[in-house]
């Protein structure tokens, strides 16, 4: 019964770039495909506790125990700010699904993955069910475990004319979905991470990104340093792929920008940053767009980036470049809702991934479930 009626998930986002968590109500309704986020917000992490996520990598057993732990706590705390401030019923709701903070990414025949945040507090707070680490299943079964929003991207737009979907968070990527499309998907290279890692070097922390794209907007282009980036060994690897948030980040922006005696401006440094992400997003939609895709809808925080929309526009003219809002799914919410969806799916013990995007031998179910008592 409940493929015929809508039905009340909630997903939970904690991205890349640890800036905060996403929490976002949707209306699901499996009969007919569709999905409708009824409420989004996002809940800022503080300066201590985002240097402690990105310093994770390198803690010892007892830090990252204590730290999936506290992860844990203060989602539970912060859902139950969320369903109180929009008088949302726990027992309304049928299921979240929490991606988890994801501290290592290393994709490969012998790679692993790593997201943390302990989904026992959140059922302990909610009494729902809670579906989270979605990945290692993925990867168990020959798959890099990313990228994994192309699924939603074929359950909400595979019927339709092809288009191009791009999800910009601390990393970025791209899915093709539609009609007579076989659906695939792959990271495109460096999201909103390099631009945001220059903030915070650049200002020794006291600013995290770009607002606006105003830094960006005041610079100037080094296209020649564009073009000799896009040379990288990542960006001619043929898909499936995916990356780890580091590969583009402090060490990256040491070597090509903050050293050398012909360092330029911040302002300068921001303008090339955007312009090389947005480049790197035109480089996979060229080499893999199917015949026919005309526009490219984007998502995540990259999409609030008036600079970087601009440059994408420009790189890909004539290709309509626009913001999921405009399909009805606030930009920032998606990727929670993704994994609203993915949850409500592994409850049921349906598909949820799609292998060709991800290289995975064959479908699987993704997600463990922490269950309440019935």
């Amino acid at each position: 019964m409940e493929e015929k009626k809508t039905l009340k998930i909630i997903g939970l986002m904690s991205g890349t770039s640890a800036d905060g968590l996403s929490i976002a109500l949707c209306a699901l309704t499996p009969v007919k495909k569709t999905l409708k986020v009824l409420a989004c917000a996002t809940y800022p992490y503080g300066a201590a506790l985002r240097g402690r996520i990105l310093a994770a990598k390198g803690l010892r057993t007892p830090g990252l125990s204590a730290l999936n732990f506290d992860l844990g706590r203060l989602w539970a705390g912060m859902v139950k700010r969320f369903c109180r401030a929009r008088s949302i019923v726990y027992k309304d709701i049928a299921v979240i699904g929490s991606h988890g903070q994801t501290i290592c990414h290393l994709p490969g025949t012998k790679g692993s993955t790593l997201q943390i945040g302990e989904p026992a507090f959140i059922t302990e707070e909610t009494g729902r069910p809670v579906v989270a680490d979605f990945r290692p299943a993925d990867m168990a079964a020959g798959g890099q475990g990313a990228p994994l929003i192309p699924f939603m991207d074929e359950y909400l737009f595979g019927g339709g004319r092809p288009v191009a979907l791009q999800n910009i968070g601390g990393v970025g990527n791209i899915s093709f979905v539609g009609k007579n499309v076989i659906t695939s998907g792959f990271d495109t290279g460096p999201g909103n991470s390099l631009m945001d890692t220059a903030v915070s070097l650049l200002t020794v922390g006291k600013e995290s990104f770009d607002r606006n794209g105003r830094w960006a907007r005041s610079g100037k282009i080094d296209y020649d340093r564009v073009l000799k980036l896009l040379r990288l060994p990542f960006l001619k690897l043929k898909p499936p792929k995916s990356l780890d948030r580091d590969e583009f980040s402090g060490v990256f922006l040491r070597r090509h920008f903050l050293s050398g005696p012909n360092t330029r401006s911040r302002y300068d440094i921001l303008a090339t940053l955007n312009y090389f992400t947005a480049a790197t997003i035109a480089l996979a939609f060229q080499r893999y767009a199917p015949a026919g895709t005309q526009e490219l809808i984007v998502s995540g925080g990259g999409a609030l980036n008036p600079v970087l929309m601009a440059n994408m526009a420009s790189l890909l003219a004539p290709v309509k470049v626009y913001t999921i809002a405009r399909r009805g799914i606030p930009p920032a919410a998606k990727e929670a809702a993704c994994f609203a969806l993915l949850g409500w799916l592994a409850l049921q013990e349906k598909i949820n991934h799609c292998p060709a995007a991800t290289g995975a031998g064959g479908r699987r179910i993704l997600g463990k479930i922490s269950r309440p008592i019935p």
